[in-house]
């Protein structure tokens, strides 16, 4: 026969303790409260200005190394597209505020706030997608300024955003980056 040591009898007293004071539906219920509640932490507003550099960007409140310029639309780093990702529509035979012929606009859109170091000034950005055609393929850019987690759809670009587009244009193209306004 097996020997109670002082721990076992320390452990079957509280544990007969616990069993006659609580309920299994009580104890089920706690746990499931738990782990709900453990659930919806992520949905919690975080704070995320600390990605911003404290150095000499944080002024125009860009991350660091990001270097915008105003000059060549077809780069990545020109300043609208600081939160582009696909194709730029400039060199798919679009520009910054049209698609390209044959390709219909999404009827819905991103948008981040782009710093334009001509005027030294914040705009917004309402990134759509040109939809109808296949992927064009040139002037690639994944930019991630002020992307969020999808969850938040309006500011994040990893959506293909021709899912409202007619049955016909539902394939993506390339992205314009119009202005809506003053950040």
């Amino acid at each position: 026969m097996l020997e109670n040591t002082k721990f076992d009898q320390i452990l079957e007293k509280l544990s007969r303790t616990v069993a006659g004071r609580t309920s299994r539906r009580g104890f089920i219920g706690r746990v499931g409260t738990v782990l709900a509640g453990a659930a919806l932490v992520p949905l919690l507003p975080v704070d995320r200005r600390g990605r911003v550099s404290r150095g000499a960007h944080a002024a125009a409140g860009t991350r660091e190394g990001w270097k915008p310029q105003d000059t060549d639309v077809t780069q990545c780093d020109y300043w609208r597209h600081c939160s582009i990702d696909g194709n730029i529509c400039d060199c798919c035979g679009g520009s910054l505020t049209n698609c390209p012929p044959g390709t219909r606009l999404s009827p819905s859109s991103w948008i981040a706030s782009c710093f334009n170091p001509g005027d030294n000034q914040s705009y917004l950005i309402a990134y759509r997608d040109c939809c109808g055609k296949n992927v064009c393929g040139r002037c690639g850019c994944l930019n991630t300024e002020g992307e969020l987690p999808v969850y938040r759809p309006e500011f994040a670009n990893d959506i293909i955003w021709c899912f409202g587009a007619e049955d016909d244009a539902m394939t993506y193209h390339c992205t314009i980056s119009p202005i809506v306004g003053k950040a």
